[in-house]
Parts: structure tokens; sequence; C-alpha cells
């Protein structure tokens, strides 16, 4: 297999794992009772957002050094426009992270229609607005700042004159901060594909709404950048790296 093979497939495996991983963690257990008296409690918000903080730093140490694990297709927009990558092999990755969402989206729903298991999110882990939590307008401006400021840390803690080898623990710890902060109002998104994948699988108000959470994400990557650009620490070229291993 050729290097670009290795990190479309490191890609899509990635953004897999970070669905079922991740937002499985909502669907099977936010609101629980487990236990063998069925009292003790499910993850809860703080649970599942340690989840998505924990699954990207892993996966960000073992898919770091083969593309980088980007598995987000606001981060992959954030490299693009920082000029860490081709188009190209954007282009690439986006096509790799929406697979693996659907992937992803698609054994979830399996497990909920097919082996018994119960949704405690009652939408697949999908993203909401106008939920008696938030409306649209509000969801979109806090998509776009979550999503600003979890790209923004990643593009500055992967820098050459950074600490690169710690890079995929800041990275996972503001995963986990931006998701106690948005899973209250809207479920929190911050990723376009870790959306799609569930929403398409869910149908209904989920796939109609999955829009704002597709562009809203984007909207926040290009802010990031401009941030980013004004904030940045060295004028030399980065490193193209998110977990701070060297890549092929």
């Amino acid at each position: 297999m050729n290097s670009t093979a290795r990190k479309l497939l490191a890609e899509l495996v990635g953004t897999f794992l970070l669905v079922f991983l991740a937002v499985g963690a909502a669907v099977f257990g936010i609101s629980a009772k487990v236990g063998a008296d069925g009292n003790g409690p499910g993850n809860g918000v703080v649970g599942v957002a340690l989840a998505f903080g924990l699954v990207l730093l892993g996966i960000a140490y073992a898919f770091g050094p083969v593309s980088g694990a980007h598995v987000n297709p606001a981060v992959t927009l954030g490299m693009l426009l920082g000029r860490r990558m081709p188009t190209n092999e954007a282009v690439g990755y986006w096509i790799a992270q929406f697979l693996g969402g659907i992937l992803g989206g698609f054994v979830l729903w399996l497990f909920v229609n097919s082996f018994g298991v119960t949704d405690y999110t009652g939408a697949l882990g999908t993203n909401a607005y106008d939920n008696g939590a938030i409306n649209m307008g509000g969801a979109f401006v806090l998509e776009v700042l979550l999503t600003g400021a979890f790209v923004l840390v990643l593009l500055l803690v992967t820098e050459r004159v950074a600490a690169p080898g710690f890079a995929g623990i800041a990275i996972g710890l503001t995963l986990t901060l931006v998701h106690l902060v948005g899973i209250p109002l809207d479920g929190t998104s911050v990723n376009p594909a870790r959306s799609f994948g569930p929403a398409l699988f869910a149908g209904g108000d989920a796939l109609g709404q999955v829009w704002l959470f597709i562009v809203a994400p984007l909207v926040g990557s290009v802010v990031a950048v401009i941030v980013w650009r004004l904030t940045r620490s060295s004028v030399e070229e980065p490193e193209p790296l998110v977990a701070g291993s060297e890549r092929e």
C-alpha cells in the first residue's frame, strides 16, 4: 500500500473510531442507569465529553505518524488554508473522513436497530438546533466559536516552535472542553463528518438540520486560520502534524 492510500485509510478508520466510540458513548449511555441495581449513573455530559477527548488523543498518537490524524473536515480545511497540505490531498481526506463518519453512523444504527441496544440520546447522537436549549442562529455562532477555538489550538500547538510531542494532549483536552460547553446546547459538532454520519441514518429533523453542523464548523475553521496568522509565534512554516510525530 502506497503512502497516499495509507493516509486515506488512516483518516477513514480514525473518523470511524471517533464516531463509533465517542458518539457511541452518548448513544449507549449518556443517561443510562448502570450497575446490578440499575441505580448507577450513566456517562453524562462529562463522560461523553471525556470520551471525545480521549478517543482523539488515542487517534492522534496512533495515526498522527501516518496522516496527521485530522479525522475532521474542518481540521483539514484549516491545514489546507494554512498551506500545510495540497488541495488534492485535502479532497482525498474529506472523502475518507465522510466515509468514516458514515460507517460509524451505520454501526451505531445497527446496534440500536438490530442488536437490542437502547439509544439514550433518542436520535443516534445527532446534533440539533431549535431544541429548547438554543435556536438556529445561536447554534451557528456556537459551532463557529467552538470549532474556531479547537482548530486554532491545533494549529498553534503543531508549529515547529511548539512542543509537538505533547500536541495530542492539548488537542484532546481542547476537544473535551468544547464538548463540555456544547453538548447541553446542540450536542456539539465541530466536525462535519461526525455530524453527517449519524444524521444520515437517523433521518428526519436530524438530517434536515445537519447542514448547519457542516457549514458552521467550516466557517469556524476559516476564522481560526485568520486568528492563527495573526497570533502565531513564528514565521517559519509549521510541521504538517497533529499528534507531533514525524510523518513518512
